[in-house]
């Protein structure tokens, strides 16, 4: 197992790298011209090479990769250009923010989900199987940001129990664990966790039924075994395939909540994003991009060894 942890750590360096790559091109080839926000109307072209020279992007654009990539393996990733704060403390408050978002939304649609494809599972071919179906194909077709706004109109303007913005009280941006944050966080984590509930359900009703029809399930019955041991059995072969579509949801969740940050008015990273779009801010765009796409690739990672972890089919040399 230690042997199979070190070759994917290994083989997660040069992903990192094109990662990286990838996030500094993007942004490099997008249209327009990232000082425009921040120059005055009648600046002069030396006023504006300076402005260029003082932020690094007269130069080639390898040589702005390499002090890039040079400065990032320091901690420092730039300032951004709209606010000329440091990115760094930007992008990391941004995810802790979402963090919270999305850790918040899969404890609420994991166990929906994994409870309902059971069900479904169980019960194949049945009117409850029909429900369950019918649940998951409509959380996964409504437009999450459509059903956010119905929520804000239901329990934020017309029965008044929630608020509809913010992270906090006053529009705040620091996230603490407590009762007056935490109506903030409600809406937004149930419209969040809608979509995965849906993804999750017909996975895992798809795996249950398959094996529920295998031969060793019939076997286990047939040796006298109960109902909650095959139920057990059933799980366990189901892990290792439901755990891989949780977690690339648990990614979905962080770095695809930007609507719904944007409607909800949540300081995460999606919100930041947006902002950073808008306002051409490279630095910003490319320190959160970067930090977004590395939390893939390391959901990818815990992924596939707790896969190996827990199911001794998978190939761990």
């Amino acid at each position: 197992m230690l042997t199979y942890l070190i070759r994917r750590l290994i083989l997660v360096l040069p992903v990192a790298f094109g990662v990286s790559v990838i996030c500094f091109l993007l942004v490099q080839i997008a249209p327009g011209d990232p000082l425009t926000a921040i120059m005055p109307v009648d600046a002069t072209a030396e006023e504006q090479d300076a402005m260029r020279a003082a932020y690094g992007l007269d130069k080639p654009l390898p040589v702005q990769y390499a002090i890039w990539i040079g400065n990032l393996v320091q901690g420092d990733m730039g300032k951004s250009i709209a606010s000329g704060r440091p990115v760094a403390g930007e992008v990391f408050g941004a995810v802790q923010n979402s963090l919270v978002l999305a850790l918040s939304a899969a404890v609420i649609a994991f166990p929906i989900g994994i409870f309902l494809g059971f069900l479904a599972g169980y019960f194949r071919d049945t009117w409850i199987d029909r429900v369950v179906t019918a649940i998951s194909i409509a959380g996964v077709s409504v437009p999450n940001y459509w059903l956010g706004i119905v929520l804000v109109i239901i329990f934020s303007v017309n029965l008044g129990w929630l608020p509809s913005m913010g992270a906090g009280p006053g529009g705040s941006s620091e996230w603490e664990w407590n009762w007056l944050h935490i109506r903030h966080l409600i809406l937004p984590a149930v419209t969040l966790a809608v979509v995965p509930i849906g993804i999750v359900a017909r996975t895992v009703r798809a795996l249950a039924g398959d094996i529920l029809t295998m031969d060793f399930v019939q076997a286990l019955y047939a040796k006298g075994m109960s109902r909650a041991d095959v139920l057990r059995h059933v799980a366990r072969n189901a892990a290792a395939t439901a755990l891989s579509v949780m977690g690339l949801q648990l990614g979905y969740l962080l770095g695809g909540s930007i609507l719904i940050e944007t409607v909800f008015n949540w300081p995460g990273s999606g919100f930041l994003l947006s902002n950073a779009i808008f306002q051409r801010d490279l630095p910003l765009l490319q320190g959160t991009i970067l930090v977004l796409a590395l939390f893939f690739v390391a959901m990818n990672l815990i992924v596939d060894v707790a896969q190996a972890a827990i199911d001794p089919r998978i190939q761990r040399t």
